[in-house]
């Protein structure tokens, strides 16, 4: 659903436009609404899910046993953190200061379509992650079979 990368802009009152590629797909696809978690994987970055796969995600993590630290970690940095936010007139949205702050996101950003869920990037953050090169110890047995 979503692919590409583009370097956005966070104005003064934390608000970022959805590129007009991604505004009707969107609209038909979750009613303008998405919803805005860390990502627990990588520091320096936000998920954006479209509501009706938030719901998804959700539910599966919040079916995991809490009985385990990974799972409890894993929950309120993805459940505890959701917020849900929808497409202006104008077609921006607010990230909230707190999910800003905590990743380092200032005033340029980078938003990644990432197929069901968009990724936004500190600019700090995405050009690191963008210079480091995978090396042999990197790859997964998965990656071996890829033809890139």
């Amino acid at each position: 659903m979503f692919q590409g990368e583009i370097a956005i802009t966070v104005d003064d009152k934390g608000r970022i436009s959805i590129p007009m590629a991604y505004r009707d797909v969107i609209a038909a696809e979750c009613a303008n609404r998405l919803v805005i978690t860390y990502n627990p994987f990588e520091a320096g970055s936000l998920y954006l899910y479209p509501e009706k796969e938030w719901c998804r995600v959700r539910d599966a993590v919040n079916h995991l046993p809490s009985t385990r630290a990974a799972h409890r970690s894993l929950q309120l940095k993805l459940v505890g953190a959701a917020t849900p936010v929808e497409l202006d007139g104008n077609g921006r949205i607010s990230v909230p200061a707190s999910h800003r702050n905590a990743v380092g996101i200032e005033k340029k950003a980078v938003l990644l379509g990432m197929g069901d869920k968009f990724e936004l990037w500190s600019e700090q953050a995405h050009r690191a992650q963008i210079q480091r090169t995978l090396t042999d110890e990197d790859l997964s047995e998965q990656m071996l079979d890829l033809k890139l």
